[in-house]
Parts: C-alpha cells; sequence; structure tokens
C-alpha cells in the first residue's frame, strides 16, 4: 500500500544531495534574473552582445548535456556531477572580473557548459539514491524544492541587489558560486554504494562486463524514448520556454498588467508549485505514469488559452484574476510533469545506459529553452501574440494526445509503479570506470 504520509520518506543520501540541489538554486535565483543588467549596466556591454552571452550558455548546454549522460555511464554519475558543478562555479566566479563581451561569453560558456554536464549526471544519480518506487517521489521533492530555492534566492537578491554599487553584484557571483561548491561537496560526498535500479531490460544479477563503449545511437534506437523526448521538446518550447519570454511581454503589453501584476501572477504560479507538487503527488500514487504527462500538457494548454483570453479583458482586476489562475493551471501541470517523465526515463534505462537517457532528455529540455524564446520574439515583435499564445495551446494539446497513446505503450512496470517505504536492501556498488 503506498504511503499517505505528505512528505515521502526518502533515504537521508537522497535529502542531502535534494538540499544542496535547493543551495545552488538559491544561488542561482540571485544572479540569474540580474545577469543582462549585470552586463549592460555595470560592466557596459551593449544589449545586443550582452544577449549573445546569454546565448553562450545556451549553445554551450547543448554541447555538456550529452557529454554529462555518457561520461555519467562510464565513469558513474557522482562523478561528472560534481565536476560539471565545480566547472558552473568556475564560470560564475568568473564573471566577476570581466570587462569585456567576449570574456563575459567565455565565463558565461563555461557556466552553461558546467551545468548542462551535472544535469543528466545528477538525474542519474537521484534515480540510484532510491529505490525505483520512489523515483516519482524525489523528482518531485526536487521539483517543490528547486521552486523554494529559486524563489528564496530572488528575494535575499532584492535586499542585496543596489543597481548603483558594483560590489553589491560582486557579492551575489560570489555566493552563487560558493552554491555550486557546496553542492559539488554534497554531491562527491554520496555514497558509492546505492538501492540497486536495474531497469526493465536488464533481468538477473549485476556481473561484470566489457566497458561501456556505446555513444547516443544505440539510444536513440529506442522508440519509446524518442517518442518521449520529442514530446519533452515541444512542452518546453511551448510550455516552459514561454513562461519567462512571451507571457511576460504578452501579458504586460496586450493584457494590461503593470510590473506589481505580473510579479502577483509569477508568485501565483511559484506557491501553487510549492504547496501543491507534495499532494499532487500523493494523489498520482498507483496511477499511470503516461496519463500524468498527457494531463501536464493538457493544462499547459489550458492556461494557455487563458492567457490568450486574460488579454482581451483590457486589463484591471478581472484580468489579473484571469492571469493568475492562468498560472495556477501552468502549475498544477508542473506538478504533474515533475514526478512522472523523469521516473519513466529512468525506469527505461538500463544501468549502464541511465546517464545517456537522462542526457538526451535533458537535450530535449535544453533545445525547447533555445527554440521557444526565439519563436515568441518572432511571433511578439510582428505583433502576432495573441495568434501565438492559440498555437502553443494547439502544439501542446496535440502532445497530450501523443502522451495518451504513448500510455498504452509503456510497460507496467514503467508505467505504474507503486511507491514504497524507503529500505536498504538490494545494494550494489556504483560503477567504476569501466562501467561496473
Amino acid at each position: 500500500m503506498p504511503s499517505q504520509e505528505l512528505v515521502p520518506r526518502l533515504p537521508g543520501r537522497a535529502w542531502l544531495a535534494l538540499c544542496g540541489d535547493a543551495v545552488s538554486a538559491a544561488g542561482a535565483g540571485l544572479t540569474l534574473p540580474f545577469l543582462l543588467v549585470y552586463l549592460h549596466d555595470v560592466r557596459g556591454i551593449e544589449l545586443g552582445p550582452a544577449g549573445l552571452v546569454l546565448s553562450a550558455i545556451a549553445i554551450a548546454g547543448l554541447v555538456g548535456t550529452p557529454l554529462g549522460g555518457l561520461l555519467a555511464d562510464r565513469l558513474g554519475p557522482r562523478r561528472p556531477a560534481a565536476a560539471g558543478l565545480v566547472l558552473a562555479a568556475a564560470g560564475t566566479a568568473g564573471l566577476i572580473g570581466i570587462r569585456s563581451a567576449w570574456q563575459a561569453a567565455l565565463w558565461a560558456a563555461v557556466y552553461g557548459f558546467g551545468t548542462a554536464v551535472t544535469e543528466p549526471a545528477f538525474q542519474a544519480l537521484l534515480s540510484t539514491l532510491v529505490r525505483p518506487a520512489q523515483r516519482p517521489q524525489v523528482f518531485a521533492v526536487r521539483h517543490a524544492l528547486l521552486n523554494v530555492g529559486l524563489s528564496t534566492g530572488s528575494l535575499l537578491a532584492a535586499f542585496l541587489v543596489d543597481f548603483s554599487s558594483p560590489r553589491t553584484f560582486v557579492t551575489i557571483y560570489v555566493i552563487d558560486a560558493a552554491s555550486f561548491l557546496t553542492f559539488a561537496v554534497l554531491v562527491a560526498r554520496a555514497p558509492r554504494r546505492g538501492h540497486a535500479v536495474p531497469g526493465p531490460r536488464v533481468p538477473g544479477p549485476r556481473v561484470r562486463g566489457p566497458r561501456v563503449r556505446g555513444g547516443y545511437r544505440e539510444i536513440l534506437a529506442d522508440r519509446l524514448l524518442l517518442r518521449i523526448c520529442v514530446s519533452v521538446a515541444v512542452v518546453f518550447t511551448c510550455g516552459y520556454g514561454q513562461y519567462y519570454s512571451a507571457y511576460p511581454i504578452f501579458s504586460v503589453q496586450t493584457g494590461g498588467l503593470g510590473a506589481a501584476a505580473l510579479q502577483l501572477t509569477f508568485l501565483a504560479n511559484t506557491c501553487t508549485v510549492v504547496a501543491a507538487q507534495l499532494f499532487v503527488l500523493r494523489l498520482a500514487t498507483r496511477r499511470r505514469r503516461g496519463l500524468a504527462f498527457a494531463s501536464s500538457a493538457a493544462l499547459m494548454a489550458g492556461a494557455w488559452l487563458v492567457v490568450a483570453g486574460a488579454a482581451q479583458l483590457g486589463g484591471g482586476p478581472a484580468a489579473v484574476a484571469a492571469f493568475m489562475v492562468a498560472m495556477v493551471l501552468f502549475a498544477i501541470g508542473e506538478t504533474l510533469m515533475a514526478p512522472s517523465v523523469p521516473a519513466i526515463v529512468n525506469d527505461l534505462a538500463s544501468d549502464a545506459s541511465r546517464g545517456r537517457y537522462n542526457g538526451a532528455y535533458t537535450f530535449a529540455q535544453n533545445l525547447g529553452y533555445i527554440i521557444g524564446p526565439a519563436m515568441a520574439g518572432a511571433a511578439l515583435g510582428s505583433g502576432h501574440g495573441s495568434v501565438l499564445f492559440l498555437g502553443l495551446a494547439l502544439a501542446l494539446g496535440l502532445v497530450a494526445l501523443q502522451a495518451a497513446r504513448l500510455d498504452r505503450l509503456l510497460a507496467p512496470s514503467v508505467n505504474l509503479v507503486d511507491a514504497g517505504p524507503a529500505g536498504d536492501r538490494d545494494i550494489h556498488t556504483e560503477p567504476t570506470r569501466d562501467g561496473h
């Protein structure tokens, strides 16, 4: 029977890793909202080159993500995750002393590469620190803690940052670099031994074998994984990728929201995620992950339809309320996706391919974050904001239908896993350099 407790009983080693992740998120909340302001107003870099600096982060991420997944399979996930965090800390610290656009782009690329290497390796590590039945729980808790960390960092930045004082920007970048190093230490201290988590394709006990030599070609031969990654790329292009790009501009310029009202809608989203994530997780226990993914996409589609309608209200309290409803719908969609899709990906993977499966999944996410804002800029720049949001809703609706079809193709061991209490049995050694 599933546990009825609101806070999951995860192993202590998993909580340690999650706390490090939350600390790092708080550091990111300090700096990311101010990066463009820092480059332009503090370091005197023109807006055009400053925008290219942000692109350098994304491009480096596309390179680092598949490498991080491959290294996680060949070396075990702990070492690549820690190494990526050290690189991210170096990139963040390097931004403190920049004086030109090329220096900023260089250190931003180091930062983006480091975080990209870390993400698939850390997801693989998390999945090995808990039992297979607890994977939805650990990924759900991670999503909630990430939102708490980002919000905490943003709130702290409001007290620390003074636009007239460059020293305050130095302070937040030092704190951010320290948060990455703290995370790296906690990851490095993660046990070399964890729960046995062989995927459904690897029955029987683990035995020594040849070094993991395969790249991504064999991983992408998995048609289920490909379908998931395509759907995830669309969700991140049309959903998450629009949250900080098209939505704020459209809601202000077309919807008539002021800065305070816009922040109120973002607050509604964040509070809903933090408050609802564990409740949604408990409700989703013993239910199908594929249907949770479909429901997530459908809720995001509904959120953008509400946004398109709210923009026609001409501002005022009614418009603010409608936009807040949209952000609450979007948040509930997030809480359904967070525990379901990463768990599916990790349960499809074998021990020897877990890093690359997470690498493919994370690459799809990053692709959406790059395509989404570019698509938003083109549509909003040509005055087709309402058409954009209707198109986004349509695309997400198609993803919901695709995910419903995918639900019928997933094996029960992947699609429905009972969430049981933590235990310490069935231990295996973390893969070595030879993949074992």
